[in-house]
């Protein structure tokens, strides 16, 4: 298995850039991550697309690539954190260029939308990324994701516990990690930004979807062999999630019969990988950090189970 290259952890003093390459933001809703990140001995510029407006984006296309596309060239700056997701980074992805951005890999940090750029980034770069909470949830984060996330940056180990859930089907497992949005990720199946499973451990979070698009989303997963070769399916938040409804005239008010757990593990049930519920990362407020492309520490028991991220 490669080994990712890993940007460098940033130290006191340096320079980072809060940009939106999706859905747009105020000003106002990134000042409390600017006094936090500075608070932790950085400096922060601010992208031109921060407050700037396009309908639902942060502004057009080409103002959000040039934006992006110039923190990425900006030697000076050390990690580019995504304010927001929404929708709008898969419209611009196949125009970055990357050229500078491998000759001196920075952190590239976000959730949601941005695992366009995670999965691009982890699988045809090479160059680890982080999965973490963005500036538009700083406010209702706690503290213990926010923490989370500055370790990662700045090369500190991450680890954390919590409660297991108990469909979850138990081993200790190391392996690369790799995933985020599933909704993002069933969208880059079959295109030129398809990511690889083969001995990975995969993790997926959604929100707002209906149970029966979970259900079509991992048999897409498994048609297309991305859990033939998993090492463990790491499942995180799951927020918001909703039974079949008639909002739209013609669905059914029938539930879909089976929850969340049911369903994953229906569609896993011919591998014998471990599987973890509840894994606290995702649309939620205790939204820990994961380094995508790097190799992590897993332990799923009956009772507890626990994180780990060695630098």
């Amino acid at each position: 298995m490669s080994i990712l290259r890993k940007p460098k952890k940033l130290q006191k003093g340096d320079t980072i850039a809060i940009v939106s390459i999706a859905g747009k933001i105020d000003l106002e809703k990134v000042q409390l991550s600017i006094k936090t990140f500075e608070s932790w001995g950085l400096k922060v510029v601010l992208g031109k697309t921060i407050g700037t407006e396009y309908f639902q984006y942060a502004g057009t296309d080409n103002e959000r690539l040039k934006d992006f596309q110039n923190m990425l060239n900006n030697k000076n700056i050390k990690a580019i954190i995504c304010a927001r997701g929404g929708y709008g980074t898969i419209r611009i992805l196949n125009k970055i260029d990357f050229t500078q951005f491998m000759s001196s890999p920075k952190w590239i940090v976000g959730y949601s939308d941005i695992t366009v750029l995670h999965t691009h980034i982890n699988t045809y770069l090479a160059v680890q990324t982080i999965h973490s909470t963005m500036p538009v949830n700083f406010k209702s984060n706690t503290k213990e994701s926010l923490q989370t996330l500055k370790n990662s940056l700045f090369g500190l180990d991450v680890s954390y516990s919590f409660a297991s859930n108990k469909y979850n089907k138990f081993a200790k497992v190391k392996g690369e990690i790799i995933g985020g949005n599933l909704s993002i990720l069933y969208s880059l199946l079959g295109t030129n930004t398809a990511f690889n499973t083969d001995n990975k451990i995969l993790f997926i979070e959604e929100v707002g979807e209906k149970l029966y698009h979970i259900d079509r989303m991992m048999i897409a997963l498994k048609k297309a062999g991305k859990l033939n070769k998993l090492k463990a399916l790491i499942v995180g938040g799951m927020t918001h999630i909703k039974d079949n409804t008639k909002e739209f005239g013609y669905l059914q008010d029938d539930p879909f019969g089976k929850n969340i757990e049911e369903i994953i593990l229906e569609h896993c049930s011919d591998y014998d990988f471990p599987i973890c519920f509840d894994f606290p990362a995702g649309h939620q407020n205790n939204n820990n950090a994961i380094v995508l492309g790097k190799k992590i520490h897993l332990s799923i028991a009956k009772n507890n189970c626990s994180f780990k991220i060695n630098f």
